[in-house]
């Protein structure tokens, strides 16, 4: 396993990071601990949660991700050994279980810390993120930026100095967006140059084979100003696994599952896959091998978020950190991005 600096840090993380959404609804808490330990034993110490989390996010599972960490970090002694990231939730998307408040702010974002290292078992967190931006505009797929009435006001240095206190308690260490777009993360780099105050270390958002979207301007920060992508959802939702296209019903796939996250299931991004499968093929390697190296040889990438719901799933992915590709099939990946670009954004 290869390690990366958060940028601006003397933090180093593993290329492939552990995303833990899974845990508390389609992973039970032992098979989340078992998923802990044999990260940790194959070289991963980056560990990926939310407040929100489990997904789909419900009143009833809501923080229970969070919970079995803890209890894990509680059981192994092990916190000295991982990097812990976690999110606060945010407005508009109908969370109002997490807290009454969902706007960023002095009192709701500690509140939210606090609940969370409650449950994480620890005292504190080295990555805490914006889940997503408190005003409206586009992440999780939305397309076409639609002017529409906001209550949000300009508050990203108050939130920056409110983030700033609890580096100085101790509470958190580095700071992080995700689902973010170039205004707003340059918006929240221009506060931290004028005033002093934390810099953004890292931007957690989709990229994959099938949703690139990150090159055509985030990745252009990412190198002026040294912003690393934590990469989410690179095998689609297991779409880049190539299951897919066996024909095998695959009811306990999470596509099948959860019906309304349909961005990776579309015509265009079947006819790319077929095509991805195929490059692989003829490189000798699983398309779940060739997904994870691509997205890995990016030269803004920090770390790979993976996820799953089985250890034979999880050795996989992880096996895939000694895989490099050739120029030839990097060649042959951008000519199919070039027939299908983007289609599961």
């Amino acid at each position: 396993m290869k390690y990366n600096f958060l940028p601006h840090t003397e933090t180093q993380v593993s290329e492939i990071a552990l995303g833990t959404m899974t845990f508390g609804q389609q992973n039970t808490e032992s098979e989340g601990h078992d998923q802990l330990d044999f990260a940790l034993d194959s070289g991963i110490n980056f560990i990926d949660t939310a407040e929100m989390y489990s997904v789909p996010s419900m009143k009833e599972t809501s923080g229970s991700t969070e919970k079995i960490i803890g209890s894990w970090l509680k059981k192994s002694g092990k916190r000295d050994q991982i990097v812990l990231a976690t999110k606060i939730a945010g407005p508009n998307r109908g969370l109002e279980f997490i807290r009454d408040d969902l706007r960023f702010n002095a009192e709701t974002i500690r509140l939210s810390i606090e609940k969370s290292l409650q449950r994480l078992q620890t005292d504190y967190i080295d990555l805490y993120q914006l889940h997503w931006p408190e005003r409206k505009t586009n992440y999780f797929g939305q397309r076409s930026f639609v002017q529409e009435e906001d209550v949000w006001e300009d508050n990203i240095q108050h939130v920056l100095e409110v983030l700033q206190q609890l580096i100085k308690e101790g509470k958190i260490k580095h700071i992080g967006l995700s689902n973010e777009t170039p205004w707003g993360i340059m918006r929240f780099l221009e506060e931290s140059k004028k005033h002093n105050l934390p810099r953004v270390s890292t931007i957690q958002n989709p990229y994959s084979l099938l949703n690139r979207s990150f090159e055509q301007s985030l990745a252009e920060i990412s190198h002026y100003e040294n912003v690393g992508l934590l990469a989410y959802s690179p095998l689609a939702f297991g779409v880049l696994t190539g299951k897919f296209l066996t024909g095998e019903s695959l009811p306990n796939a999470r596509i099948n599952l959860f019906p309304r996250f349909s961005r990776y299931n579309s015509e265009n991004a079947t006819k790319a896959t077929i095509l991805y499968a195929q490059i692989a093929k003829d490189n000798g390697l699983t398309l779940t091998q060739m997904a994870l190296a691509f997205i890995r040889q990016q030269f803004f990438t920090t770390s790979t978020i993976i996820g799953a719901t089985n250890l034979k799933q999880l050795q996989e992915n992880i096996q895939t950190s000694q895989m490099v590709l050739t120029q030839s099939a990097i060649d042959a990946i951008n000519q199919v991005q070039d027939v299908f670009p983007n289609p599961s954004p």
